[in-house]
């Protein structure tokens, strides 16, 4: 889709020379950069149809108005950042170690979590206080899932719950201080996160398990 987009954003004039019409997808897709790179103000349907080259008829032959384009951007952040999360949480794991390296693919896997969608819904979120609901939800939901993840590795509700908070807003932070900022090297930050867990558990990563983490993540060549 993202490829499509690209393509589409080079050609501004394809609608009037070939009669495309553009897909609801397109217009998600260019809704959702909007979004990320300007926030929610910048996703209004004039500005993305200049953009895309398309016209209003086009918008409105795939959404009944803003509001349906804005919850489709919701509804792609709920299955995606909230959907897979919670899975990650249930994934078949032998050690709660396993567990969290597993959780933490989310993290380095923009495919499965989509950190930049993330901080863009937090910010629409405060400026837009009719979302305040959903997004209490949202995280109301996440915790849980970690709280769950904890008790099923023998750790009691209390300790389970307060090590599930303090992971869940470490990562929220984390997303919302290096948002602007150059991307963190890789390579340091995979080597911190057995320290991470071994805070957030009790227990330490084994050489076993981290291998096989590292071989999910490895490093670009120089």
């Amino acid at each position: 889709m993202a490829l499509c987009y690209r393509k589409l954003m080079s050609d501004p004039l394809m609608e009037k020379t070939s009669g495309w019409r553009g897909t609801r997808e397109v217009w998600i897709e260019a809704a959702y950069q909007a979004l990320v790179e300007h926030g929610i103000e910048a996703v209004k349907v004039m500005p993305l149809a200049d953009k895309l080259g398309l016209s209003r008829t086009s918008f409105y032959g795939h959404f009944s108005d803003r509001k349906d384009l804005l919850d489709a951007l919701i509804t792609q952040w709920q299955s995606k950042n909230t959907g897979n999360l919670v899975k990650r949480t249930e994934d078949y794991a032998e050690t709660i170690t396993e567990a969290l390296l597993n959780l933490f693919d989310l993290w380095l896997l923009p495919e499965l979590f989509d950190s930049r969608l993330e901080f863009a819904m937090r910010n629409w979120a405060h400026a837009d206080i009719s979302l305040t609901p959903m997004l209490e939800e949202a995280d109301r939901v996440r915790i849980e899932a970690f709280t769950a993840m904890f008790e099923r590795f023998g750790y009691e509700h209390t300790s389970a719950n307060v090590r599930a908070n303090t992971m869940y807003l470490t990562q929220i932070g984390y997303i919302s201080i290096v948002k602007d900022r150059p991307n963190e090297p890789l390579g340091p930050r995979l080597q911190r996160m057995p320290h991470y867990i071994e805070i957030f558990t009790g227990k330490t990563v084994s050489d076993s398990e981290f291998a096989r983490f590292l071989a999910r993540h490895p490093l670009p060549s120089a």
